[in-house]
């Protein structure tokens, strides 16, 4: 008999039913794939048992001038920074404002419209939405400046740890967020309290915040539908990305200084940490959907897992304002952490490989998160409270790492096939399993058969219209899985 390749593309498909994902993978955990080759990400281990007392919505890494490394992260009642060292000091001002570690929704009574919804049934959330409490963080110079949503002011931590950070002076109040420019200006998002205003302060003194004929401090009101959710430094200009629409920032010096443009509409950012730059570009989530600037324009991404992420079992739209991004440079991924339905915790990530046009799906509980750079290894905290070096070993703290394909039939599945032996198709044999459950009809039940521990050959003993394949790692390492064949 002839053996029949099992050759199914890189990357998770999960749009649709189960069948539509015939000769595709459908589920899985912690996998990635180089050139064709499925093999387990690469694990963690504990840098710092208590980082935090709270969950961290907000980090950042980077260099004093006299070489020590720094990461800040803040929570919603924290500003805390780690040394090389690993000390960690908490430098949030004694009065910054307590903010909320979950977002919440008003729907007492006096919220919504009466008469709206059905008798017995849960009712649409249309009270007020208060955002779980996020942190924009980056540095001046060597100094940390740091906003959060709740205190609303502009801070400066000048690294010493026995001084805690203190407000900039005359800067705004209320602001939402900030960024500095790569020419050393601080835009202070949402300034004063306006959801739509930038206002920036004069290059290179963060102190003068008032426009005059002898500084290049200004501001703007965005004409923008929406409010200004974050901003991004991307190819010499700043993208400002609001819930509605995206623009940029280009400093063209006095008298006007920035120039502002709208470059897309319709492709609003779901939370304020879901975007990530990278080389070709800025990566963002968005309500529906995921977006791409390339420096010029805004294009929507085809996303081959829609219903992972967006679909009825997908993310929890109460928390979404927890959603971040990670930019795993290394290995030319984009990570975004979100709550599932039935979380309130991030316990999901979906990533896309902007190198080999593929998108990867999980359970992994991380809250916040700095790309390899500073430090030798990606920082990302878990809602217990550790920091946890990334890509570092195959530890994976007991977690499943597994492949499932969607069905595979032969022709279009009018015959029912007889499966008795697998060539495998591994760089070390032994290191998967395999399962595979068949069904004779779509919606039909499930058989499972297996695991089998890979032989030259395996015999196999199944008969279905239609089957699928699950790898599962079976050592911790660095397995590989190929095209495995049967007959």
């Amino acid at each position: 008999m002839p053996l029949i390749p099992l050759d199914i593309p890189a990357g998770f498909y999960r749009i649709g039913t189960d069948l539509d994902a015939s000769g595709r993978w459908r589920d899985g955990s912690l996998v990635r794939w180089r050139d064709g080759s499925l093999r387990p990400v690469g694990g963690w281990q504990e840098r710092v048992t208590s980082f935090s007392a709270d969950p961290i919505r907000g980090m950042h890494a980077w260099e004093a001038n006299n070489g020590t490394a720094y990461v800040a992260g803040g929570s919603h009642t924290e500003l805390n920074v780690m040394t090389g060292s690993n000390a960690v000091t908490d430098v949030a001002p004694s009065d910054l404002a307590t903010g909320r570690e979950d977002a919440e929704i008003e729907t007492g009574y006096g919220y919504g419209f009466y008469g709206t919804g059905y008798y017995g049934q849960p009712r649409e959330d249309y009270g007020n939405y208060s955002e779980a409490t996020t942190w924009s963080l980056d540095n001046w110079g060597e100094y940390l400046v740091a906003c959060d949503t709740d205190d609303g002011r502009l801070l400066e931590w000048q690294l010493d740890t026995a001084t805690p950070a203190a407000a900039i002076a005359n800067a705004p109040i209320d602001n939402l967020g900030l960024i500095v420019t790569e020419e050393r200006f601080i835009f202070a998002l949402g300034a004063g309290g306006n959801p739509r205003k930038i206002q920036w302060c004069d290059r290179e003194d963060n102190t003068a915040w008032t426009p005059l004929a002898t500084n290049e401090a200004g501001d703007i009101e965005l004409q923008t539908a929406g409010q200004i959710m974050t901003a991004v430094r991307t190819k010499g200009q700043t993208l400002i990305l609001t819930d509605v629409d995206s623009h940029t920032a280009r400093y063209q010096g006095p008298p006007y200084v920035y120039g502002f443009e709208r470059v897309g509409t319709a492709c609003g950012i779901i939370s304020r940490h879901a975007a990530a730059d990278v080389d070709i570009g800025v990566f963002w989530m968005g309500q529906k959907g995921f977006f791409a600037f390339n420096g010029n324009s805004v294009t929507e991404l085809p996303c081959a897992v829609h219903d992972y992420v967006f679909g009825v079992d997908g993310l929890n739209p109460a928390q979404q304002s927890k959603i971040w991004a990670w930019n795993n440079g290394q290995n030319s991924e984009i990570w975004w952490f979100f709550p599932s339905q039935n979380s309130t915790e991030i316990d999901r990530y979906v990533a896309f490989d902007y190198k080999e046009n593929h998108w990867l799906i999980g359970d992994l509980s991380r809250t916040s998160g700095v790309q390899r750079g500073v430090f030798k290894y990606p920082f990302l905290t878990s809602p217990n409270l550790s920091l946890q070096e990334h890509e570092v070993g195959f530890n994976v703290d007991g977690d499943a790492i597994f492949a499932e394909t969607g069905p595979i039939s032969i022709g279009t599945g009018e015959k029912t096939m007889s499966v008795t032996k697998l060539i495998p198709d591994e760089v070390t044999q032994g290191d998967v399993t395999l399962t595979f459950k068949t069904r004779l009809h779509p919606n039909g039940n499930e058989t499972s058969h297996g695991p089998f521990d890979p032989s030259n050959p395996t015999s196999l003993r199944f008969t279905g219209r239609q089957a699928r394949m699950r790898i599962e790692g079976d050592q911790l390492g660095p397995w590989r899985a190929g095209t495995m064949r049967i007959e």
